[in-house]
């Protein structure tokens, strides 16, 4: 393996850390035993920096660039350990596009049991061996509905908000070249 720079992040994709090597799990080390890697990273991932400091932690997230100083236009700033995100999202009514439900009827007598036949007829229902069936009609709807008649859709369940993916493991060098400033 090439001289790595202490405090190196590279991915990895074995089952282990490779000597020399650990996680990127967010693992408290002591200071005591790393004083050149909590030089580098000081507490940005975390510990209380008196005895111990933290390991970022990349389990099930992405790196992000920081963006420095000066990033592009309109984009924002993020500082050195910050972390944001979620890998679940419930929407919250404003946030989904505005729509309505409208439900139309025709003010005619339907003449079908199929929904597919149009749209649905003022009251006569058909029976038969399953009981009462709502009649369509295939006609231009020509009445509203009250709104009151529609029920309240969804389940206000978190969705998935992962971005297509594929597991490595993330390793930070615990040994190698300290790097220098210019």
């Amino acid at each position: 393996m090439s001289d790595q720079f202490l405090a190196e992040i590279r991915i990895f994709p074995y089952t282990f850390a490779p000597k020399g090597w650990a996680f990127c799990n967010g693992q408290l080390l002591p200071i005591s035993q790393n004083t050149a890697l909590f030089s580098l990273l000081g507490t940005a991932y975390g510990g209380d920096g008196k005895s111990t400091f933290a390991l970022p932690n990349l389990m099930g997230a992405a790196p992000l660039h920081t963006g420095g100083n000066q990033p592009g236009s309109g984009l924002s700033v993020y500082f050195l350990g910050q972390q944001g995100g979620s890998q679940t999202v419930s929407l919250i009514q404003s946030e989904i596009p505005a729509h309505n439900h409208g439900l139309n009827a025709a003010n005619n007598f339907g003449t079908g049991a199929d929904p597919t036949d149009g749209v649905f007829s003022r009251g006569r229902y058909g029976t038969g061996s399953g009981g009462s069936v709502a009649m369509y009609i295939a006609a231009a709807p020509d009445a509203a509905m009250d709104p009151r008649a529609l029920a309240v859709a969804g389940g206000s369940q978190p969705h998935n908000n992962m971005q297509p993916y594929l597991g490595f493991n993330f390793c930070i060098a615990l040994q190698g070249i300290y790097p220098p400033r210019q």
